[in-house]
């Protein structure tokens, strides 16, 4: 399901190229933004690919830089143009959480740990319908259906027949006895874990109460890699009414050791399948 231009993937190429220029040049952020009348946070948003960048901004840049090779700047002139092409999610509109669906359409693999609900991915429909009603009282029917149509549309990279996801989710006991929606629901829901369960590129561990504490108490988080060695790796953190991307190697180094520990502390992949069947069966009865 990855998109031949991602315009977020472009989106961060490009502000990585621009951040490395800058530091060729031996600026600083606040001296570029005081060169070009703007803001400093400007800048930085150029640079972390969480703003979208326009040809002005390129063009702008690289006679701050200094850039003199025209192929340089014709290239990046070019990014800045994919990177303002509309991904499949903005037909939905206003998606609070584009840039992680813009992540996540391009990611090769993506390790997720949940302490409260299903992860997106491996929900059903009926599921998704009354967690989303549920996290967002006020929403109108039509807000609530357009999340769970971008959501089930979301799934469609575990089951891309091309480059399926590698999926490895570690999810806590507690978002299994939690019952939303209905009994049927959630014997539903668990049925679907158990299927995705036995995909050769899902792997589903349960981290069971017994544990005690553990470093996913902090919360949920997920871990997207990329095929693409130019794309770093992203740790995903999501709010209530704003995100976090860690990109830096030392905190995706510390995410990635967290998850260790988890997978250590879960359940194996037979044992949480049997688990989660056991589940079922108590919901179905």
């Amino acid at each position: 399901m990855a998109s031949q231009v991602n315009p977020t993937v472009r989106r961060r190429r490009l502000g990585q190229e621009l951040r490395r220029l800058r530091e060729l040049r031996g600026m600083t952020a606040e001296e570029v933004a005081d060169r070009l009348l703007v803001s400093q946070s400007k800048i930085s948003r150029l640079e972390n690919g969480r703003r979208s960048i326009s040809q002005r901004d390129v063009r702008d840049l690289c006679g701050v830089y200094e850039v003199e090779d025209r192929r340089i700047v014709d290239s990046l002139m070019q990014m800045a143009k994919e990177s303002r092409q509309q991904g499949w999610w903005h037909a939905f509109g206003d998606i609070p959480y584009s840039v992680y669906i813009g992540l996540e359409t391009d990611a090769a693999s993506l390790r997720v740990y949940e302490s409260l609900i299903v992860p997106g991915l491996m929900q059903t429909r009926d599921y998704a319908q009354a967690v989303i009603s549920g996290m967002w009282p006020e929403a109108t029917a039509a807000e609530v259906d357009k999340r769970v149509q971008v959501r089930l549309k979301r799934q469609d990279r575990l089951s891309d027949p091309n480059e399926a996801l590698r999926f490895w989710a570690v999810i806590d006991e507690a978002l299994l006895r939690r019952v939303v929606g209905s009994r049927a629901v959630m014997a539903d829901q668990l049925d679907h874990l158990v299927r995705l369960s036995r995909e050769a590129h899902i792997t589903l561990q349960v981290l069971p109460n017994e544990v005690g504490a553990h470093p996913g108490m902090y919360g949920k988080f997920s871990i997207l890699e990329f095929q693409d060695t130019l794309d770093a790796s992203v740790v995903y953190l999501e709010g209530v009414t704003s995100d976090l991307y860690l990109e830096k190697p030392n905190d995706v180094q510390h995410y990635s050791v967290m998850y260790e520990h988890l997978r250590a502390k879960a359940l194996n992949a037979e044992q949480s399948r049997e688990f989660i069947e056991r589940l079922r069966d108590e919901y179905a009865s």
